[in-house]
């Protein structure tokens, strides 16, 4: 499965550091935008490190990916797969929070991620925080990914509506960060891609401005003035917060491509 991608990030219009950090690696199919919260520029350590710990892990699991390509529906090579990005997510949190614990004035960093690594007509996701991957097909897009926030989880208990979430000032308060603890909760999945499929895996510093039907629009530039526009599009509109826009496509490959339907997670906080 060949990929293409391109990232931009930008400091956004009030904050004095960017505290995010991304990783694209067309080659091993493996994207990644963390982030970083704590301030004394903790955000920013805790979501390089992290970046650099599930790039290190998913490297030395490529004969875990090599498995899975040779047997893509073999259910326990998906199971594995999954696994792999999981654990790597989990190396991430284990070592954010020893480093904090080294330094008092990185006492309670951490970072969200959002990661996406595409392998042999499949795509597994990981996800901690409220970063957020979206999947565009053929005009439509689909948030792949659940916001770990509590307004979110408001709504899951029936708290709150969505109509009255919207309406909430504090969307970003985040209920998992990985290094807030030795050990987070990160929900994956596994579903098919094909060719043509388009990933955007953003901050909230972007996703925050942005609504539904104004993504596919974008997605269909080239993929560099694809993430640029995007970046154009969250300062315009404010820019408060680092924003970070990695698009990926996934390119044409020899065999047939597994079609399937993509599951939604809508979240708090994403416009109609």
């Amino acid at each position: 499965m060949h990929c293409r991608s391109f990232a931009a990030t930008d400091i956004g219009r009030r904050r004095q550091l960017n505290e995010d950090s991304v990783l694209r690696s067309d080659e091993l199919g493996l994207f990644v935008v963390a982030d970083g919260m704590g301030g004394h520029a903790a955000g920013e350590v805790a979501s390089q490190e992290s970046i650099d710990a599930i790039h290190s892990m998913v490297s030395g699991g490529v004969d875990v990916i090599a498995r899975f390509n040779e047997h893509p529906e073999g259910m326990e090579e998906a199971r594995n797969l999954s696994r792999l990005l999981e654990s790597a997510v989990q190396s991430a949190a284990f070592l954010v929070f020893g480093i904090a614990q080294q330094s008092p004035t990185r006492h309670g960093m951490g970072t969200t991620i959002s990661a996406l690594l595409i392998a042999e007509g499949f795509g597994v996701t990981a996800q901690v925080g409220d970063s957020r991957i979206y999947c565009c097909r053929e005009g439509d897009v689909v948030q792949m990914t659940d916001d770990h926030t509590l307004v979110n989880w408001q709504v899951k208990q029936g708290l709150l509506t969505l109509a009255e979430a919207r309406n909430i000032k504090d969307h970003n308060v985040i209920t998992r960060a990985v290094g807030s603890h030795e050990y987070v909760q990160v929900d994956t999945q596994i579903f098919p891609v094909k060719p043509g499929d388009r990933f955007l895996v953003c901050s909230d510093g972007l996703h925050g401005y942005l609504k539904h039907p104004e993504i596919p629009k974008v997605m269909e530039l080239r993929l560099e003035r694809a993430a640029r526009k995007f970046v154009q599009m969250a300062n315009e509109r404010g820019g408060k917060d680092n924003i970070t826009a990695l698009v990926v496509e996934v390119a044409a490959y020899g065999g047939g491509a597994r079609d399937g339907r993509l599951t939604t997670n809508p979240g708090v906080g994403a416009a109609p």
